[in-house]
């Protein structure tokens, strides 16, 4: 079968390798199609570890079924999650799913940019869905970004009403712009890139503004004179940082959903006094792929035409090019050269 081995953002080797061998209990996965995540563009985060076969937006279908597995057969259309918890640690057993050792560990074998992929016991067990029959291999692609979203704001706790500020308007930010206006919110956006200013709007943000010309007074401006309840940062740049802590009102609260690549510092007087809370979410639990899946098949959230591109396997480098620039696109999946 053919991978795509990740070296940089510009070195994406395909390569052959053998078919993975299920044991008792796995799955075999063939892949149908495969989301370009923003943070598999995140050279200084990515590298550390390369080569490696990346991709973790997976959704195919079943090739073959290992002995003992009961509830999937071959031919069926799922969604994999490739983390997972174990739900018998003392974390999991506090429903802090995502801080679950196993989660952080495991993984599908060998990646999601491959022609097929091998799921392992425990994420067959918790993190295979089976797709609706409405929803396409493309749209199951957005389960897990979504997902990631949906535990992201169950931290937040977002009521009706509270004034919203998204930092940046990628994928990540137009799903919490999607989210947080069905709860309710008032939502305002910013980008430095006026193609996602304009989808911000498109998604439902009630006001956008450019990176460039935002400030807390211009937020205030356009709220009756409030800073934001909620802040959610979905930039990674230092700059999106700042404007997230002068933006954030007393007993506000910062949601950290891309974070830089340093160290943050923040004024703690100041977080003191206002009695700040400062939140930082990474991945999602079974839990809330579930919910993500459900907000996909009634279109609460609209996924499909977040997906501007899909691109060949055998393409998968120029897929990363447009992802890492992020100019003129959103999501971009990658599919299998014959479906």
């Amino acid at each position: 079968m053919k991978v795509a081995v990740y070296h940089s953002n510009d070195d994406i080797r395909i390569e052959e390798r053998p078919v993975p061998r299920i044991s008792d209990g796995e799955i075999l996965v063939k892949m149908k199609a495969s989301g370009i995540c923003g943070t598999d563009v995140m050279q200084w985060y990515r590298i550390k570890k390369a080569p490696r076969i990346l991709g973790h937006e997976i959704a195919g279908e079943i090739e073959a079924v290992g002995k003992g597995v009961e509830r999937l057969k071959e031919g069926d259309r799922v969604f994999v999650s490739h983390h997972v918890p174990c739900y018998s640690c003392h974390r999991c057993k506090l429903e802090n799913y995502t801080a679950c050792e196993t989660l952080h560990s495991g993984n599908y074998d060998p990646g999601g940019f491959s022609e097929f992929i091998r799921v392992p016991v425990q994420n067959v067990r918790y993190g295979t869905f089976l797709l609706p029959a409405e929803m396409t291999f493309d749209d199951a692609t957005m389960i897990e970004p979504l997902g990631c979203v949906v535990a992201g704001q169950k931290q937040i706790e977002l009521r009706q009403g509270q004034p919203v500020l998204v930092i940046g308007s990628g994928v990540s930010g137009l799903l919490h712009i999607q989210l947080a206006k069905s709860k309710g919110a008032r939502v305002t956006a910013t980008d430095i890139n006026d193609y996602r200013l304009n989808k911000a709007l498109e998604f439902g943000a009630d006001n956008v503004v450019h990176a460039n010309q935002y400030s807390a007074d211009r937020f205030k401006s356009i709220n009756n004179g409030h800073l934001a309840d909620i802040v959610i940062i979905c930039a990674s740049a230092k700059q999106a940082v700042e404007n997230a802590v002068s933006s954030v009102d007393r007993k506000g609260k910062l949601l950290f959903f891309a974070v830089p690549n340093a160290d943050l510092v923040f004024p703690s007087m100041r977080f003191w006094r206002n009695e700040i809370t400062s939140i930082f979410s990474y991945g999602a639990a079974p839990v809330d792929l579930q919910e993500a899946l459900e907000l996909i098949k009634s279109e609460q959230v609209k996924v499909r035409s977040m997906i501007t591109h899909k691109v060949l396997f055998s393409d998968i480098r120029q897929g990363f090019k447009l992802v890492s620039e992020a100019k003129d696109s959103l999501k971009v999946v990658v599919v299998p050269e014959i479906s």
